[in-house]
């Protein structure tokens, strides 16, 4: 067994803001673990464009120095916006190499307490003792497939998480539920690949986040605007302050994070949406197989049979179903509704245990959804790391 003060799970953005701030913070011994980038590079689809504005698309590091203008610099590459997934994950592997070079890839098994910290089990049986263990394992473990679509053959429907070619899909039908960005960003990649696309959406209409009047006033804009621009007028401010945000009534946090993070897609989405049919207000109430297609009835009372159904039905948060923690370890932790409570540096109610990005949104808003929140996710880390003392390995 070998020893580490801190454990990093997860080598996407916050991962490796974790360890970027954490590595320049004071002499801790750090273990990371994964892929970089794996979940933007394996389980999106090519072509994709991030949606956040390209001042948001920084993975936070101390003095900026890892920044995505640094990078660019660095390849003789000028910026582009929207940021394209391809040029993301690639910024993501460069600021992988600058701040955690050591990273391992094996996957860890399991993450169980002891008296002294945690004990972590790798797939290839390697043990390993953490102080601390730091887990930013993303999103892929909390794909939602709503319940009407769990019956169908898994070769009719899939969630868009597990595609990274739409191509695969050209010359057949296909129905796509969900009205948000990866809804409708996969329609339009379907449709360009030569799919037949209708997309079915629960909403009463399709929202697009079109940079309108308001937007467009200078300095008042930014008064009205944060630079992540999660949120509309107002909210995008208490959204990007996440101090300010935590000190809120809960009632008024939870009307704000159903403001920022409603479902809506890109202004820049419409004019590639070209042949693809968008159908809103319904909802899938059945989905069945009948001569090796799928046939998906709505409350409309309206029905449609198609070869292939992808969701585009987000994620739904969730800690106990990260495969890797004990199931002890789980029972211990405070969560509401899936999410760990956490408190000073992103520590939940088990000592020494920290959930960065979506698992931490319930705690310190929906910015945490987002690339943008690593940049104030890496200094409230750092505080609550260094402003207790440390749990020394045996």
């Amino acid at each position: 067994m070998t020893d580490s003060d801190i454990a990093i799970i997860g080598a996407g953005p916050y991962g490796l803001m974790a360890a970027a701030h954490l590595g320049s913070a004071d002499s801790f011994s750090i273990a990371g673990f994964g892929e970089p980038m794996s979940f933007w590079d394996d389980q999106m689809p090519e072509g994709m464009l991030l949606r956040s504005p390209y001042v948001a698309c920084n993975i936070g590091d101390p003095d900026g120095r890892l920044s995505l203008p640094r990078y660019e610099e660095a390849i003789g590459e000028r910026p582009v916006e929207p940021v394209p997934l391809t040029r993301f994950v690639d910024y993501g592997r460069w600021f992988q190499q600058q701040a955690l070079p050591e990273l391992s890839s094996e996957r860890v098994r399991e993450v169980a307490r002891n008296g002294n910290g945690f004990n972590l089990t790798l797939e290839n049986g390697e043990r390993l003792h953490a102080g601390r263990v730091v887990v930013a394992a993303g999103i892929a473990d909390f794909k939602w497939f709503p319940e009407v679509f769990r019956e169908l053959p898994r070769g009719l429907v899939s969630h868009a998480c597990e595609h990274d070619d739409l191509s695969v899909f050209s010359g057949t039908s296909v129905l796509v539920v969900g009205g948000g960005q990866s809804a409708l960003e996969s329609a339009a990649l379907l449709a360009e690949a030569g799919a037949s696309v209708e997309v079915a959406a629960r909403a009463p209409e399709v929202s697009w986040l079109s940079r309108r009047w308001h937007h467009k006033l200078g300095p008042v804009s930014r008064l009205l605007y944060a630079p992540p621009d999660v949120g509309p007028a107002g909210i995008s401010w208490m959204v990007a302050l996440p101090n300010a945000f935590r000190s809120m009534p809960r009632r008024l946090q939870t009307w704000m994070t159903r403001k920022a993070l409603r479902p809506a897609g890109a202004g820049w989405l419409p004019p590639r949406m070209g042949t693809v049919t968008i159908t809103s207000g319904i909802v899938a109430v059945q989905a069945t197989e009948k001569n090796g297609r799928a046939v998906v009835k709505f409350d409309d009372g309206s029905s449609r049979e198609v070869e292939h159904v992808l969701l585009g039905t987000g994620y739904r948060v969730d800690v106990s179903r990260y495969p890797f923690l004990a199931r002890e370890l789980v029972d211990q932790v405070e969560a509401v509704n899936g999410y760990p409570v956490l408190g000073r540096g992103f520590e939940s109610s088990v000592d020494g245990l920290h959930f960065l990005g979506a698992p931490a949104a319930h705690s310190f808003g929906p910015l945490m959804r987002f690339v943008a929140g690593t940049e104030y996710a890496g200094r409230e880390l750092v505080r609550g790391v260094l402003g207790r003392p440390r749990t020394v390995a045996p």
